[in-house]
């Protein structure tokens, strides 16, 4: 909408205001505008200027209808917030349609966008209230209302449709801006991009249209690499969107936009009270919204393969206790709960058929141990429930950890009596005989044959 454009001439009686040339100009020099047809009555001659005036070579507009216009050779001092002319609070609303259209239309060239503004100032400003009427007492100018109605029917048509399509603007447009950042509602990623929204809203809960907004992060970049940049809205006001990359644990970002003022400025004549005060936004101010959340390394995981130290095969049914370096304190998960099971306990897995195990979800980066809990059946020999068999190892972001576990398995046992048979009784040894008799033999068995005979013959007669 060309805010800083307009800002620069926004300012026209606020920063030039408050001293007096050497030379002065005319009394109540006309700018652009429109004259009425007719003045109403009880009015002051020139009152039926509808327009800009200069002052002091500026631009400028006009409140308290009727007094006369500003001299040049009067200076001006910031007042309080604008009131009507029966010293009223304006109305939230009112106050801002005037502050956005003299932000918006405090440039304009064109006569008919100036005679609107004038119509639509003095009829916010100075309406029937009270003692301001439109017939005041003595007919003092200081209590004489402004008459719209009448107005509107000595103005040229154009300037009414004009006064119909910037009113409309106001509306529409008016402040109190908002400026909404904000951050993703799932967890994020370092590395990771995601997407965060910034939001610039009116007064009527509507999204401002194509509004730049200029942003900052912190512990994030954009995809190539900047930490700053500027998001559009978009043509109907949806937000911004910005994809960020999570760089650090604290992502971030601040906004900042412009907005039209909330309240006009008023200025006061120093010198006298009779003659009409001066009018401006004060520009445009400036609007700051920031959002943050966390992020955290990609998970890991640990996968665990039981094996055989003999076969190299895997071992099925093996229980394995998750832990921490320590192996006594449990992991952490990804969400920074610890990794326990319905006992409270570091977590108790079991190998499958394949002999292994796999834990997801891990916070990285971390140290993890995994540790038998008892020796699978065929390798209670060598395990020693003191320092039971464990493998470790650190996971690292976005990583699967693979460790290895190996038993040794028993020794095999040698029996040490002949086992029995397959019937329950014990073998009986069978022997073979040679009929068959060579001569040496024979003599030698006839020898003791005939030693035996004497022998036994020698005790018989011993005996007798």
């Amino acid at each position: 909408m060309g805010w800083k454009r307009l800002a620069a001439v926004a300012m026209v009686s606020g920063l030039a205001l408050l001293t007096v040339p050497a030379t002065a100009s005319a009394i109540g020099v006309k700018g652009i505008g429109h004259n009425a047809s007719a003045t109403q009555p009880n009015a002051t001659p020139g009152s039926e200027w509808h327009g800009s005036y200069i002052w002091q070579d500026k631009q400028v507009w006009c409140v308290q209808y009727a007094l006369p216009a500003p001299d040049s050779t009067v200076g001006y001092k910031p007042g309080d917030a604008l009131l009507t002319k029966a010293g009223k609070a304006l109305a939230p609303d009112i106050a801002a349609n005037i502050s956005y259209l003299l932000l918006r239309y405090s440039t304009t060239k064109s006569p008919e966008e100036a005679a609107a503004l004038a119509h639509l100032l003095h009829t916010w400003t100075s309406p029937v209230d009270g003692e301001v009427n439109l017939n005041p007492k003595n007919g003092d100018a200081k209590f004489l209302a402004y008459d719209a109605a009448f107005y509107a029917s000595k103005l040229p048509p154009a300037v009414m449709d004009t006064v119909a399509r910037i009113k409309a603007d106001a509306e529409a447009n008016r402040g109190p801006w908002t400026l909404t950042a904000t951050a993703p509602k799932e967890p994020l990623i370092i590395d990771t991009e995601s997407t965060w929204t910034l939001s610039l809203v009116k007064a009527n809960d509507k999204g401002v249209t194509n509004a730049p907004i200029a942003f900052t992060l912190t512990d994030a970049k954009l995809a190539d690499g900047a930490t700053s940049g500027t998001a559009t809205t978009g043509p109907d006001g949806q937000p911004a969107a910005v994809k960020v990359i999570a760089t650090g644990p604290k992502p971030s970002i601040a906004a900042v936009a412009d907005s039209p003022a909330d309240k006009p400025v008023v200025h006061f004549p120093i010198q006298t009270d009779n003659m009409q005060r001066m009018v401006t936004t004060g520009g445009e101010k400036k609007l700051n919204a920031a959002a943050n959340t966390t992020a955290k390394t990609a998970p890991g995981a640990v996968k665990i393969t039981k094996i055989d130290s003999e076969t190299k095969k895997s071992i099925a049914g093996v229980a394995l206790r998750v832990t921490a370096k320590d192996q006594t304190s449990p992991a952490k998960k990804q969400d920074d709960t610890d990794l326990v099971g319905t006992d409270g306990k570091p977590l108790v897995l079991q190998t499958g058929a394949d002999g292994t195990v796999e834990v997801p979800d891990l916070r990285t980066p971390q140290d993890i141990c995994l540790v038998e809990v008892t020796a699978p059946k065929g390798y209670e020999e060598f395990f020693d429930p003191k320092a039971p068999p464990s493998a470790c190892g650190t996971l690292a972001a976005g990583q699967t950890l693979a460790l290895e576990l190996v038993n040794k398995p028993n020794k095999p046992v040698v029996p040490s009596t002949i086992p029995a048979g397959a019937d329950g009784q014990t073998p009986v040894a069978t022997a073979s005989f040679d009929t068959q008799l060579r001569p040496g033999l024979m003599l030698t068995v006839g020898g003791l044959v005939l030693l035996g005979a004497a022998l036994a013959g020698f005790l018989v007669w011993r005996r007798q």
